[in-house]
């Protein structure tokens, strides 16, 4: 089942208007976009999202809407530019939701979870760039080292790459996982691999730098009296949402709504545990 996260938050932070236009910049399973289309009347939201495969199930979950909903395919970077070939220079909101999709870390194929074993991939779009196995298998060990402890904030780097070179080739997740946890052996709940594997995905998928280019480029997206919501899991994710919304309250251009940040509610994490971490923010351009 698809638990979209902090629904209700996310949309009442958003105040969709019926004749609105607004982004889900990204769509993943449909969730958040059928739950904006659903108070639209003559408005629209524009539907974006990295991964084809996402976004064709999201389609079929949505077709009831249709009429209300457009389609894109784009990453962060090219929002911009993709919304300027439909037309679409200013909207009234744009909603982010940066955690993983549930499809990615339930389809074994697609190489994004521990929990069974498949191809070291980890790409949202499969069709674009280097996969995990290109790094795991041919980075040199600094390198490796320094992507883990930077983008895993993992203290055990230096010894987690130096077992991963030495077992080259790695040929699939569980044997990434099961040469860490010999190198690194589980002290806790956690899965020693945890942190390694969350590196690898944001370094294959450019995440960081894709995000910078979403808070680059929303404030000259949304109009004046339009919100911005962001839904982030991780730290690192976090910080950049917090500096960037600060940095636009201190220049006069928008002002922060959520004066501490929103967490879901007990009841939410009872029902979807994978909403835990997520953290909302929210501002309203001026």
């Amino acid at each position: 089942m698809h638990f979209p996260v902090m629904l209700e938050e996310a949309i009442r932070y958003l105040a969709v208007r019926p004749d609105g236009v607004f982004v889900d910049a990204t769509a993943g399973l449909g969730g958040h976009t059928a739950a904006i289309a659903d108070r639209l009347t003559s408005g629209m939201v524009i539907a974006c999202d990295r991964d084809p495969e996402s976004m064709e199930i999201a389609r079929e979950r949505t077709a009831s809407r249709a009429g209300r909903i457009r389609w894109v395919l784009s990453n962060f970077s090219q929002l911009r530019p993709a919304l300027s070939q439909m037309g679409v220079n200013r909207v009234d909101g744009l909603l982010a939701d940066i955690g993983v999709s549930r499809l990615h870390l339930t389809t074994p194929e697609r190489g994004f979870s521990l929990q069974a074993d498949g191809p070291l991939d980890m790409r949202m779009n499969r069709t674009e760039g280097p996969a995990a196995a290109d790094l795991v298998n041919f980075s040199n060990e600094k390198a490796l080292a320094d992507l883990i402890y930077q983008f895993g904030e993992e203290r055990r780097s230096r010894r987690i790459a130096r077992a991963i070179v030495r077992a080259r080739p790695l040929r699939s997740t569980r044997h990434l996982a099961e040469v860490i946890e010999s190198a690194v052996p589980r002290t806790g709940k956690l899965h020693p691999a945890t942190q390694t594997f969350m590196a690898l995905r944001i370094a294959v998928n450019n995440e960081l730098e894709e995000l910078d280019a979403l808070l680059e480029a929303a404030p000259e997206l949304v109009a004046a009296g339009g919100r911005i919501v962001v839904i982030s899991f991780m730290s690192l994710e976090d910080r950049r949402v917090k500096q960037a919304f600060q940095g636009l309250a201190r220049e006069g251009r928008a002002e922060i709504l959520t004066r501490h940040v929103v967490r879901p509610t007990e009841e939410e994490v009872a029902l979807n545990p994978a909403s835990r971490s997520a953290k909302l923010r929210a501002l309203e351009m001026r």
